[in-house]
């Protein structure tokens, strides 16, 4: 019995929304909460009639924390699961510090305005001490560590796919395959085809600033960055087939590299068309990237985010995308005194998924996750207090959900390796 607080209608909001609504013996109460507030109704009149849970609506403004805080103390939820904006995830962890309830994720931090001169200098210090310059990392949010504990709650980060199913994933096969974890490949695939000439399959402003940064992987204690695209590499995916693959930096490597014991290297790959890379790089050329906002007859706007509005909306690409998705892990280590080596992955299919909730499989694979570890922070099985990622709790009872709620999984003790 638990009543929860969304903020967010975007497309893996509404899937997480339509997954915890089938856990209605669980998810008694639910309010959505959006800036646009007509999504969150739309989405509460598909759900009348097919869920028990009781589903309400409100309008929130999740850069305002006393806007955030004020709808939490009215509505009162045991806790909060932000789908909103990475640029938005401080703002609602403080409303639900004041407020004394659990938080949920499933991105962590990023600034929106990358030049603001404040961000920028601790950024740049970070850059020359741990030695990578992505815009997002955890430090921000493992701040608040301390706070959380002292309210005696739960703040869980990172609770998508990747990161947060590949990192329970990794704690799944340091539980039961492995002494010790030496190596750890994340593989993220997808095989879909929307038709477009271009178009990303999650929010446009958070996945084109992460595919265009520079790449970088975790080996031997420290971080070694590279130039972005740098690093590719071929791989066959199993349901899937052979596709070219990059290196990229993620957040996950941050956390997996501080948490698991005697780990020496930690990569990312992700896979992306000719067609893809050449459209990303002509429009990085020509200033359409940008964070800094430009003068434009008048008015200030930011590049990036009038490209958003130009692009596919994301969420509009369920019923014509075709393929699947194929993401998880490839460890190497020791087991009974015996090198070892398995992966562990999911394979999804973006037309079952529209026939389902109406997503593509992109945001179907962080929407449930989102909702499994809602549920599990809720019903108190995850209870460790303060801020932490996936991979610090039991994986059983998580990767059992995987497979009652749309993401079985497989493991592979015989799979190829990625040089």
């Amino acid at each position: 019995m638990s009543r929860l607080l969304v903020i967010g209608c975007g497309g893996v909001a509404q899937v997480a929304i339509q997954k915890c609504c089938q856990n209605s013996e669980f998810f008694t109460e639910l309010c959505i909460a959006s800036r646009t507030k007509s999504k969150c109704d739309e989405l509460a009149k598909k759900l009348e009639g097919k869920t028990a849970t009781a589903v309400t609506t409100a309008k929130v403004d999740a850069d305002n924390v006393e806007e955030v805080k004020a709808l939490i103390n009215s509505y009162k939820p045991d806790l909060v699961l932000n789908v909103a904006l990475p640029y938005q995830d401080l703002t609602i962890m403080d409303a639900c510090l004041a407020c004394g309830v659990h938080y949920v994720d499933t991105a962590n931090y990023e600034p929106e305005d990358t030049d603001d001169p404040e961000w920028r200098k601790i950024y740049e210090k970070r850059c020359e001490e741990l030695g990578f310059s992505a815009y997002f990392d955890y430090s921000w949010q493992w701040a608040y560590d301390q706070k959380f504990k002292d309210a005696g709650l739960t703040a869980l980060l990172g609770t998508g796919f990747d990161p947060g199913v590949t990192s329970v994933f990794t704690a799944y096969a340091q539980k039961h395959y492995f002494d010790e974890i030496h190596t750890i490949d994340i593989l993220d695939c997808n095989g879909g085809d929307h038709g477009y000439p271009f178009a990303t399959n999650f929010n446009p402003e958070v996945n084109l600033r992460e595919v265009s940064a520079p790449g970088s992987y975790w080996e031997n204690g420290h971080w070694v960055e590279v130039p972005a695209m740098s690093i590719k590499r071929e791989y066959d995916f199993p349901e899937v087939g052979q596709k070219d693959m990059y290196l990229l930096h993620h957040e996950e490597i941050e956390a997996l590299a501080k948490n698991i014991p005697g780990v020496k290297r930690i990569r990312f790959f992700m896979t992306f068309g000719q067609s893809y890379l050449t459209h990303m790089k002509c429009l990085e050329n020509v200033g359409m990237l940008s964070t800094t906002p430009v003068d434009f007859n008048g008015q200030k706007i930011v590049p990036i985010q009038f490209l958003k509005a130009l692009l596919p909306d994301p969420a509009s690409l369920g019923p014509r995308t075709v393929g699947k998705t194929n993401i998880g892990c490839i460890f190497t280590g020791i087991k009974d005194g015996k090198e070892k080596t398995i992966a562990i992955y999911n394979v999804c299919d973006h037309q079952e998924c529209y026939k389902e909730v109406g997503s593509q499989a992109i945001s179907y694979t962080t929407g449930v996750p989102a909702m499994i570890g809602t549920a599990l922070v809720a019903a108190g099985q995850w209870n460790t207090r303060g801020t932490l990622t996936t991979d610090e709790f039991d994986p059983d009872p998580f990767m059992d959900m995987l497979n009652k709620f749309g993401l079985p999984w497989v493991v592979d003790e015989n799979p190829a390796t990625v040089e």
